[in-house]
């Protein structure tokens, strides 16, 4: 894998097209990563963190990492000196940022609409007192936000990872861990022990996060619930949509309307 130092001077605002991908780089600065709209899959070589719009992703100074974007996106950026980090993070960790904190980074990467309805190309000049003043809040309110459970950790062993690579070509796939383990050659003993080990979640814990991350990208393409909760295992509906409630806090009906934004 070939990592590219890209520079990153400022605030910056980009528009992704559904499935557009930024390959893996890294920054010498620590990055604020939030989607206005669409949903923004972070990987990264130990997992991915997929972030829906209104949220967050704090991507830390000199990780490695690749974007994906899930239906038209709109990636708007802050970003810090390496020794700012008032999260004390040093990995990505997807955060439920505040109404303020939205307001600044889109005022300060030129988020806000224009009289005529479209985005300006380039952040507005800012006088620069301001935008520190701005940087300042910004800086305080992230030491006030809450971090949310969106990663999902990528297994090292070569078991477990033929295991996540069935379940990723189809999260529906229903098998128990004991036919898994059949089909990639390990008992169901070994396959749990290790999950818990390398990933820190169970097999059920880890399964359903990966259908949660399945079904953010499927909504974000315009699938509807039901298919969704299909194509993602789920024995109901209604099934997903209190999994995917207790997760997001709020429904995939009004998540896929543009209504998510607690």
């Amino acid at each position: 894998m070939s990592i590219t130092r890209l520079p990153l001077p400022g605030p910056t605002r980009e528009t992704l097209a559904h499935r557009q991908r930024i390959d893996w780089h890294d920054h010498e600065v620590n990055q604020l990563i939030s989607p206005g709209i669409g949903v923004l899959v972070v990987s990264t070589p130990t997992g991915t963190w997929v972030v829906p719009p209104h949220r967050a992703v704090w991507v830390p100074a000199g990780v490695a990492h690749a974007h994906e974007a899930h239906g038209p996106s709109e990636m708007r950026t802050l970003c810090f000196a390496a020794d700012v980090n008032p999260l004390r993070l040093d990995r990505p960790t997807v955060l439920a940022v505040s109404p303020l904190l939205r307001e600044i980074v889109a005022v300060l990467t030129g988020a806000a609409h224009s009289p005529d309805g479209t985005s300006p190309d380039l952040p507005p000049e800012i006088p620069q007192e301001q935008r520190r003043n701005l940087e300042r809040v910004a800086l305080d309110q992230l030491q006030r936000v809450e971090a949310l459970p969106l990663g999902l950790p990528a297994p090292r062993d070569a078991r477990l990872r033929d295991v996540a690579a069935l379940l990723t070509a189809d999260p529906g796939d229903g098998r128990t861990l004991t036919e898994l383990g059949a089909a990639v050659g390990a008992s169901e003993r070994t396959l749990s022990r290790l999950f818990r080990a390398e990933t820190g979640m169970s097999f059920p814990q880890w399964r359903a996060q990966l259908r949660l991350h399945h079904s953010l990208r499927l909504l974000a393409g315009g699938a509807s619930v039901t298919s969704v909760a299909a194509a993602c295992g789920y024995a109901t509906p209604s099934a997903f949509i209190e999994s995917f409630r207790r997760a997001f806090g709020t429904t995939p009906g009004a998540y896929r309307g543009g209504g998510a934004h607690t």
